[in-house]
């Protein structure tokens, strides 16, 4: 009878890698982190190592013609991670340089050997392997086999995935491509690389390889920060039931999607009198409502008004504002709110955002306050403020964070600004108005010499709705809407006039719209 082998995955430390790796790193598994200077593989390495490292499970760590370890310690001391504790009782640090130098391979190759032996170390790490080979390329010889860099990474490679151990190589590759025996005996690949666009750097991870394991696809974004390395995983892309390290799982199935009506009767009030009712009772809970107008129409009051509504229910929320003064933006109501702790504030002014940044930075408020409302205000400065890397591919980045806050389980409105155009009628500047489940569109007209505001319930998903377009006004306390304007017609077309009643033609002076 055949028994399945169990491989143990060990939690590597870093926020978001055990999603992206499947499940976490497999015990005893050979693992190559590689890319270009600056990328980050020396830091990866550590917070793996100190999250992973015990008494009971020490671990080695080589370096080879690197920076010598006191240099590196110096600065790897200054992430939250580190610990000097751990440096002496479970973390053994191992300057090669002196056998690298001396152009003997063979010797480099003993000398690991020997210290492992002597050791027993659960966890290995040789950095950087790939300064070994730069500097020692310049002596290969036919005649001298020790100094063959082909057999070296081959005698490396096999001996590290003999080892009852979980080892790594650290090095400098600058092309997948490279040809080198090391990526074909190597059980996990992890591939660092450093997108340069204009003044933007983006730090991104592919999982090129990790055997006995499904990996999640494509690249994935991280940041180095004073915590150390946090990969953001696409929360839309986590295996059922699994929810993004710092995030809260969906408390409910998801109420509502683009792509399947909700079957939930419960209403969420907006805050605004009358606009419920335009709705046909309110915002279905779960759903995510764009709120689209020129600037100025009343975009931000509107998601104020929704906020303090649900404060005054007992429920909490979530902000996220990507202004360059975020404080100057916000109206004093949200302020208060946010004053009070019952509205949450995602105003992060980190350069070069990704839209999964983003979506952890929201969930991790939402599990904090457990929301249940979310405003986005505005998609405008939201998309400035993503790094112009991902601003090709924003549209597909709008569709995973309305789906992750519809999977938390939260009722979500964004703002977004549009221009005035009256030739054409449009809800998104993006092409994403059908990933909403809801479309109130608000516009300027100017009847009587007078700048007017109205707006409209262009849509809400799998429910009845007012088609009016009705005016209304902005006071200190909020939005009032008023009735409809029967006396006016065309006034989302480039000439709308006055009805004709009596007293009164279509040529009456007294019309127009900006």
């Amino acid at each position: 009878m055949n028994t399945k082998v169990t491989i143990n995955r060990l939690r590597t430390g870093v926020p978001g890698l055990d999603e992206v790796l499947g499940g976490g790193l497999p015990e005893f598994s050979f693992n190559l982190i590689a890319g270009q200077p600056g990328c980050g593989k020396t830091t990866l390495a550590h917070q793996i190592m100190f999250a992973l490292a015990t008494p009971e499970r020490p671990a080695l760590y080589f370096t080879v013609l690197g920076e010598p370890p006191l240099k590196m310690l110096r600065y790897q001391q200054q992430f939250d991670f580190f610990d000097t504790e751990a440096v002496t009782r479970a973390i053994r640090f191992i300057n090669l340089s002196e056998e690298a130098m001396a152009g003997d391979l063979d010797r480099v190759l003993r000398r690991i050997v020997e210290e492992v032996t002597t050791h027993g170390p659960s966890l290995v790490f040789v950095d950087s392997f790939r300064s070994v080979v730069l500097a020692n390329a310049a002596q290969q010889t036919a005649h001298d086999p020790r100094t063959n860099l082909q057999s070296f990474v081959q005698q490396l490679g096999m001996l590290m995935t003999s080892w009852q151990a979980t080892t790594f190589l650290i090095g400098e590759y600058f092309d997948e491509a490279d040809a080198n025996p090391v990526f074909t005996v190597a059980d996990g690949l992890i591939w660092l690389r450093q997108s340069v666009m204009r003044n933007s750097v983006v730090r991104k991870m592919e999982i090129m390889k990790m055997r006995g394991q499904p990996t999640l696809p494509g690249l994935h974004t991280f940041r180095i920060d004073p915590s150390g390395v946090r990969v953001f995983a696409p929360i839309t892309a986590l295996p059922p039931g699994e929810a993004q390290p710092g995030s809260m799982p969906p408390a409910t199935p998801p109420v509502s999607s683009p792509t399947s009506p909700t079957t939930s009767t419960s209403r969420v009030p907006t805050g605004v009198p009358h606009l419920d009712e335009m709705m046909g009772g309110g915002l279905p809970r779960g759903y995510s409502l764009l709120v689209a107008g020129p600037s100025g129409s009343g975009k931000s009051i509107l998601a104020a008004a929704f906020l303090a509504e649900g404060a005054r229910l007992g429920e909490t929320g979530v902000i996220a504002v990507f202004e360059q003064h975020p404080n100057r933006s916000r109206n004093r109501m949200v302020t208060e709110l946010i004053a009070s702790g019952q509205v949450g504030v995602v105003d992060s002014r980190a350069p070069d955002l990704s839209i999964d940044e983003i979506v952890m930075l929201l969930l991790d408020e939402i599990r904090r306050l457990k929301a249940t409302r979310v405003v986005i205000d505005s998609l405008s400065s939201f998309e400035l403020s993503v790094a112009p890397t991902f601003r090709d591919d924003f549209r597909e980045s709008m569709s995973r964070l309305v789906k992750a806050m519809t999977g938390a389980g939260v009722t979500m409105l964004m703002t977004s600004e549009l221009e005035d155009r009256y030739t054409d009628l449009r809800f998104s500047p993006y092409g994403t108005a059908f990933m909403t489940d809801a479309i109130i569109v608000q516009r300027y007209i100017e009847v009587d010499s007078r700048l007017r505001r109205v707006m409209a319930v262009v849509k809400v998903r799998a429910s009845a709705h007012s088609d009016e377009l009705r005016e209304f006004h902005i006071e200190d306390d909020g939005i009032h809407i008023g009735s409809r304007l029967v006396d006016q017609e065309g006034l989302l077309g480039g000439r709308p006039t006055r009805k004709a009643v009596a007293g009164l033609t279509r040529s009456d002076p007294e019309r127009g719209l900006l």
